[in-house]
């Protein structure tokens, strides 16, 4: 993609409604535009951020054998009645009526309208295990929106539902969601903490968030240290196979949030050297609450013994729109975002430093016709603004390579490879340039 053609409302200040770095950051370097208090719209850069994290959901979703549907963001209140969530939930449901004075809701979750789908054609044993999944459009009336993404009130989230026979079958549905979310957020540079949680407005007696180390995180965590460092399950990890070692050993070591958190317990149970406290930004939350929501809307399927019984369910939310601010919360520096390669908007930005120069344009126009052949994602700084300008862009932009053409580097015949992450300037000679790319990016060289 060429600058020239691009649409990238970067700001040079900071905007003053901002207090946190990855709201700063989302709104100077041009990912989102506040419309209205905790609603934003998506710009081109930051749209292809949320994509590369949906992405990855969507994958690892499938991978642990959750089907994709899509539900309607707005629902009918008869289903949350007989729930009896339609009062409970408080303000923070936005509730509506027709033109027929019929009630409705814009949905903060799902797990009614879910059942009632799925119990319509289940029938049997048989019909089970099934997980469904959607990634949808959410609304959440916060009180005090704030922090950008972080805390929004419109949001994107991932959100999959469990169905099965017995309690302990419902639980290895559990433990399936469990080792993908491990999975997912691993793909996205992110060591993510699994913890005991509340279950709040979800109901059910089983859950644990998962949060991500940063230092404006909106809780404190107390954490053994082995979970920094435990190995992450691989991609040969078998679904089917019996996941309890995995969760047992992740969960074994102590991990809760502030309130959660007993101080005596974590004393008793960890080593003063082995304990961990910091602050986190919770991106998913999974929960198992059984027949909570089938007993209500009589969500039965026959057992072998021809017996009905209520459906066992779970729920599993990912916060994809949040994860792009939590991920910038956990990777920036003073110049800007630092973006991990798996979600990052481009893989490379090229950048011409002498767009008077037309050894530098000509040079510039080849790399950037190979890097397209070679199918590496591009942003293609061909502006006339001085370089100065042009590379305070990138940094702030975050990509996590730059590839720099100057009058002076091209004398030498070479170009300059930048890594966001590190900071490592390399020259590389102009004709290698493209392979160095592809090996940095961890691909065979066309």
């Amino acid at each position: 993609m060429r600058l020239t053609r691009y649409f990238l409302p970067v700001l040079k200040e900071n905007p003053a409604e901002a207090h946190i770095v990855s709201h700063r950051l989302m709104l100077r370097a041009g990912l989102v535009q506040q419309q209205t208090a905790g609603i934003y719209a998506w710009l081109p850069l930051g749209f292809r951020v949320l994509k590369k994290i949906e992405a990855i959901v969507r994958d690892e979703q499938e991978r642990a054998g959750s089907i994709e549907i899509l539900m309607p963001t707005i629902q009918s209140a008869d289903l949350w009645e007989r729930s009896g969530r339609y009062q409970e939930y408080g303000k923070e449901m936005l509730r509506i009526q027709d033109r027929h004075e019929r009630d409705l809701l814009y949905g903060p979750t799902n797990e009614e309208m879910v059942t009632s789908i799925f119990s319509s054609a289940a029938r049997s044993y048989r019909d089970l295990p099934r997980n469904l999944f959607h990634i949808q459009w959410k609304f959440r009336d916060e009180v005090r929106p704030r922090f950008g993404v972080m805390r929004g009130r419109e949001f994107l989230m991932k959100d999959g539902y469990s169905f099965d026979i017995d309690a302990e079958s419902g639980r290895r549905s559990y433990r399936r969601m469990f080792v993908s979310y491990l999975r997912t957020f691993e793909r996205m540079g992110l060591r993510a903490i699994p913890m005991a949680a509340q279950t709040g407005p979800i109901g059910g007696d089983l859950s644990h968030e998962f949060s991500i180390l940063a230092e404006t995180g909106e809780s404190q965590i107390f954490c053994h240290r082995d979970l920094m460092e435990m190995s992450m399950p691989g991609d040969d990890i078998d679904y089917d196979s019996d996941l309890k070692p995995i969760v047992e050993r992740w969960t074994k070591p102590y991990a809760r949030a502030d309130d959660e958190h007993d101080p005596a317990v974590f004393e008793s149970e960890v080593a003063p050297n082995d304990r961990l406290e910091a602050r986190g930004i919770e991106v998913g939350h999974v929960f198992f609450f059984g027949s909570k929501y089938s007993e209500p809307l009589e969500a039965t399927v026959s057992t072998p013994e021809g017996r009905s019984v209520p459906l066992q369910s779970g729920s599993y939310g990912i916060g994809v729109s949040r994860l792009v601010g939590a991920i910038i919360e956990a990777y920036h520096d003073d110049a800007g975002i630092i973006w991990p390669e798996s979600i990052a908007p481009f893989q490379v930005g090229l950048v011409n430093l002498g767009p008077d120069k037309p050894e530098c344009v000509e040079c510039c126009e080849s790399l950037y016709a190979q890097l397209n052949n070679a199918g590496i994602e591009t942003l293609f700084d061909d502006t006339s603004e001085n370089p100065g300008v042009k590379l305070s862009r990138m940094e702030l932009i975050g990509l996590p390579w730059q590839l720099r053409i100057g009058p002076r580097s091209l004398k030498k015949g070479v170009g300059e490879i930048q890594a966001r992450r590190t900071g490592e300037n390399t020259e590389v000679p102009v004709d290698n340039l493209v392979e160095r790319i592809n090996t940095l990016l961890g691909r065979v060289s066309a």
